[in-house]
């Protein structure tokens, strides 16, 4: 099986190219193959590698910038995948996609079902519900799967900005009425091989697997906190790992909407539908966080800029 991994050098794409290695034959395409900046090119790079499964993690992960660039953000999260869909349903090749807790308001405090309607609040959470739009409207074999708090030890995510700062600074002002569950690339990476090696056939049909998830389904890590919590975890993780950090206690604030983008509060996600159909039970944050703590103590956080294509 040949596996196309777009964003391959972003952290859920570099994680999946790691990890699906033993499942088929895996094409890494990172911008320089498929540039989702220019949709008109894809399915002709497509025609090239001649997948028999796309992976599309890739995206405009700039949720400020996003405010400022909103045609190319639409662009990347929206017309590309649609682009990518249309040629994969021409061609009977099963999609699968990546979407964001970001299409939701963050209104509640339950965790949202892939029932509940999205109503995001900024540019970005709009240009990837237009995202799932458009793969929807191309009537394929796709899952889209919307994940929530990704974060790896490379990368532009929140632990490396925390542990940045906490180097730095020794005054942290974290905000504690955001709550979800922090998903390492590492996990959903695993979750994704669990689908294609299939927990519960042998040999996976992924287009009825995919139809009777209703070609969507959250994934994110068991449990939840609000985005101090997790400040704290990784604070207190690198600070027991040896790691002289200039930090002092955390200090929680409220949300002020200082930022140009509107955050969801609640961007908890229901995953029982992942249960239900392919048989997978997300790791608790707290112990997925381990390992990404270990990397950042010993090689320091890699900083990734723009996005993730």
């Amino acid at each position: 099986m040949r596996i196309v991994i777009t964003g391959a050098t972003g952290q859920v794409g570099s994680a999946l190219v790691s990890r699906l290695g033993a499942i088929g034959h895996v094409i890494a395409a990172d911008r320089s193959i498929i540039d989702l900046a220019n949709p008109p090119k894809i399915g002709q790079a497509l025609d090239s590698l001649r997948p028999d499964l796309i992976i599309n993690p890739a995206a405009y992960t700039a949720v400020d910038q996003a405010e400022a660039e909103p045609d190319l953000a639409m662009l990347v999260n929206a017309t590309a995948p649609g682009a990518i869909a249309q040629w994969a349903a021409r061609r009977s090749v099963p999609l699968i996609h990546f979407s964001t807790d970001y299409v939701f308001d963050g209104g509640g405090s339950r965790p949202w079902r892939e029932t509940d309607q999205p109503r995001p609040l900024s540019v970005y959470g709009a240009s990837k519900l237009a995202g799932e739009d458009e793969i929807r409207a191309a009537k394929g074999a796709s899952l889209i799967i919307r994940t929530s708090w990704v974060y790896a030890a490379t990368g532009r995510n929140f632990l490396s900005t925390i542990a940045n700062l906490a180097r730095e600074n020794t005054e942290l002002r974290i905000v504690a009425d955001q709550v979800g569950a922090p998903t390492s690339a590492a996990t959903i990476a695993e979750a994704i091989e669990c689908i294609l090696e299939g927990k519960r056939t042998a040999t996976p049909d992924l287009p009825a697997l995919f139809g009777a998830a209703q070609g969507l389904v959250h994934l994110s890590a068991s449990g939840e906190a609000s985005r101090f919590q997790f400040a704290e975890a990784i604070v207190d993780g690198l600070r027991s790992r040896g790691v002289a950090l200039a930090a002092a206690p955390l200090i929680p604030v409220q949300t002020d909407g200082s930022t140009p983008a509107k955050r969801p509060l609640n961007s908890r996600l229901n995953p029982s539908r992942l249960h239900a159909i392919f048989g997978i039970t997300m790791p608790d944050w707290h112990v997925a966080l381990q390992p990404e703590l270990d990397k950042l103590a010993c090689h320091g956080p890699a900083m990734a800029q723009g996005w993730q294509g």
